[in-house]
């Protein structure tokens, strides 16, 4: 016999959930009135930027460099690489559209991805890969390259732990694998989170510094507009703009798919990848507070009915969320822009209501968000 059976199992799962019941929100959003839900974001955004350990970040010259560019029928596909903190290179493809050539600065999309996608190259649409085109396929990854098709210059990086910046250390399977298609898709988030949190770190600073970082280079771009930036993301690509813009207001609009849930059901219920946890974040805010502090800017949030990382009540936790958000909307007087879109489906891009969104909020004429 080389194992035995547990008649029962004693799991802490209850009183964690108990604990989150107790202390949970302690900094909700305020929507007495404009006044008081202002001074709440400034708050808030201190004592965010305090847990995300973006205090603790360090500024540098960027040093760009291009690596590549590869023209494609419809856009020109360029690589390249800036400093975003001392010794700590990003890699990014920028897509522009032959289109827009001679007509001045364009608008423009960051769009960051998610886990199992083979970090950039997936938004970027590079499915020569088979185990990428698989990506795209099945969570309909290559948004990047139809915003690029749509008029837009795209930037799609590399989040940190993902794609060519995933860690390599003791233990772990070396570069050697990376032919092997399943390796290839893989990311270090979980452990370079631990690895931060050790050092008073997290890996989600980690990921708004280096965006904020990207909007520093686009705005040297001639080809960019920097006051039409607007970011989309699914699933960690979503979490990672829910982050951004809580601070970062260069950002014009924003669209996040497959991650706007309540914490206590998405995280705290389910077992999440440890890239999703930030010390202490429940004890101060749920994400509605989160999407409250990006007020009044656009933000779309697409929601899919099957979505398993909901937790056990489905939809009904994003609606939950989105309405809490909505309050500080209206406050402002800004509930229009605040969108909610439900598509059939499960964990996946669906993008159906962007177009138009992104007419209204960053391309189109009379599209200011003051």
């Amino acid at each position: 016999m080389r194992t035995i059976r547990f008649e029962k199992y004693y799991s802490s799962q209850e009183r964690l959930k108990s604990i989150y019941d107790q202390t949970a929100r302690r900094l909700p959003m305020r929507t007495d009135g404009a006044a008081e839900f202002t001074e709440w974001q400034a708050e808030a955004r201190v004592r965010l930027r305090t847990l995300l350990g973006l205090e603790r970040m360090a500024s540098c010259p960027m040093k760009p460099v291009q690596l590549e560019s590869v023209d494609r029928e419809r856009y020109r596909r360029e690589k390249w690489l800036i400093q975003t903190e001392p010794e700590v290179w990003m890699p990014f493809y920028v897509l522009v559209p032959h289109a827009i050539r001679g007509l001045g600065p364009a608008p423009v999309m960051i769009a960051t991805h998610g886990h199992r996608g083979a970090g950039k190259l997936s938004v970027a649409g590079l499915d020569e890969i088979p185990a990428v085109k698989a990506a795209i396929e099945k969570y309909g990854y290559d948004y990047g390259r139809v915003f690029c098709e749509a008029g837009y210059v795209v930037f799609c990086p590399d989040a940190r732990g993902f794609g060519e910046r995933r860690e390599f250390y003791f233990g772990a399977r070396t570069n050697e694998n990376e032919l092997d298609e399943e390796f290839f898709l893989e990311s270090s988030c979980a452990i370079l989170n631990q690895k931060a949190i050790a050092l008073g770190l997290t890996l989600a600073g980690m990921w708004t510094w280096d965006l904020m970082r990207l909007i520093d280079y686009i705005s040297t771009r001639p080809d960019c507009d920097p006051a039409r930036v607007g970011c989309a993301g699914l699933s960690g690509g979503g979490l990672q703009l829910l982050w951004l813009g809580a601070f970062e207001e260069r950002v014009r609009c924003m669209v996040i798919s497959g991650n706007f849930f309540g914490f206590r059901d998405s995280i705290i219920h389910q077992a999440r990848c440890s890239c999703s946890y930030v010390p202490r974040l429940c004890e101060y805010f749920d994400a509605a507070d989160l999407a409250a502090l990006h007020a009044p800017r656009p933000l779309l949030i697409e929601s899919g009915t099957e979505d398993v990382l909901s937790g056990p009540r489905g939809l009904a936790n994003a609606r939950e969320q989105v309405a809490l958000a909505r309050a500080g909307y209206r406050v402002l007087g800004a509930e229009d822009r605040l969108e909610h879109h439900v598509f059939a489906g499960p964990h996946r891009w669906d993008g159906a209501q962007t177009p138009a969104f992104l007419r209204r909020w960053l391309a189109g004429p009379g599209s200011a968000t003051e």
